[in-house]
């Protein structure tokens, strides 16, 4: 039997929203708090601040953690001067990274640098390993020069130990628009993306090929299923197959107030049909969250999860 770890932040405008929160749940429907619902991690370098989290179990067993350095709680305030603009053209062109064995004991946090003066802010990091080249490939949202830092692309790295990274690459441009919120998911040899199009439509799309890093096709179908969901109001894409073998797709709703924003969930038979019925009334989470990812764990992760304490003297 297998349990989830949902890794996140909270929108908050005070510096301890911007931080690692856990959730877990037994059916990724029902989730619960981890740690009484305070942060698991807490970032003190770059921004000092994280978002937009993705995590991952590598071959080897580790898990890591990876996540957007910004702080708009400290950030917007001082350096972008109150501009979204101005924090995604001369934001970090770093992610903050921590590493685990065990879920509980992690490695102090460190900044990797993936972009060079030619990238604004990197948003959003994924994580997919590539069974082909027996590496992962790290994949986030940027503004380039190479457009004058106009619509935003998505844009890859790889790495065999999350140590070393090879130099960035464009993985896929939408010509009318810039895209965010990459996840990459694997079924049946073939590769899903789902994204954030910021325009045409204000939406949630699918891409689908057969090589990870492209080229990509439109899934038509998905966007069909996305007809009656609101332009604009819904972000972050995070799936995960579940025991019985459907996938659900969480997007995250940001059309509310802080506390009223969180995620909501479709479900599918399988990625490739593009097919996702929204199912509101299935999922319940203890607090309002913001952008994440899902991770499949056992039980006994799931438990040892559940028991985890930590002091503010521990952080």
């Amino acid at each position: 039997m297998q349990a989830y770890l949902f890794v996140h932040f909270k929108e908050k405008r005070t510096p301890d929203g911007e931080q690692v929160y856990f959730g877990v749940s037994k059916d990724g429907f029902n989730w619960e708090k981890v740690n009484d619902g305070n942060p698991v991690l807490w970032s003190y370098y770059g921004d000092k601040g994280v978002r937009d989290f993705t995590i991952t179990r590598t071959k080897e067993g580790k898990f890591v953690i990876l996540a957007t350095d910004l702080s708009l709680s400290y950030g917007m305030l001082n350096q972008y001067n109150h501009s979204w603009s101005e924090a995604a053209r001369n934001g970090s062109k770093c992610l903050s990274l921590w590493e685990s064995d065990d879920l509980i004991h992690w490695s102090e946090q460190r900044l990797i640098k993936l972009g060079n003066e030619d990238f604004g802010c990197l948003w959003a990091p994924d994580i997919i390993y590539d069974n082909k080249s027996d590496d992962y490939v790290i994949h986030w949202s940027s503004a380039h020069s190479s457009n004058n830092y106009g619509f935003k692309g998505i844009y890859y790295s790889r790495t065999k130990d999350f140590k070393s990274f090879t130099q960035a690459q464009l993985l896929y441009q939408k010509e009318d628009s810039g895209i965010i919120d990459s996840a990459m998911y694997e079924e049946d040899g073939s590769y899903y993306m789902f994204l954030k199009s910021e325009q045409n439509p204000g939406k949630i799309i699918l891409m689908a090929s057969d090589d990870l890093t492209g080229p990509f096709k439109r899934v038509d179908a998905f966007d069909k299923s996305m007809e009656n969901v609101e332009a604009g109001l819904y972000e972050a894409p995070t799936a995960v197959k579940l025991e019985d073998g459907r996938w659900c797709l969480f997007l995250d709703f940001y059309g509310a107030s802080a506390e009223g924003q969180g995620y909501v969930p479709f479900i599918a038979d399988n990625l490739a049909s593009g097919q996702f019925v929204r199912s509101d009334q299935t999922f319940k989470f203890p607090y309002g969250f913001k952008h994440g990812t899902i991770l499949i764990i056992t039980m006994e992760e799931y438990e040892r999860l559940k028991c985890f304490q930590k002091k503010p003297s521990e952080y």
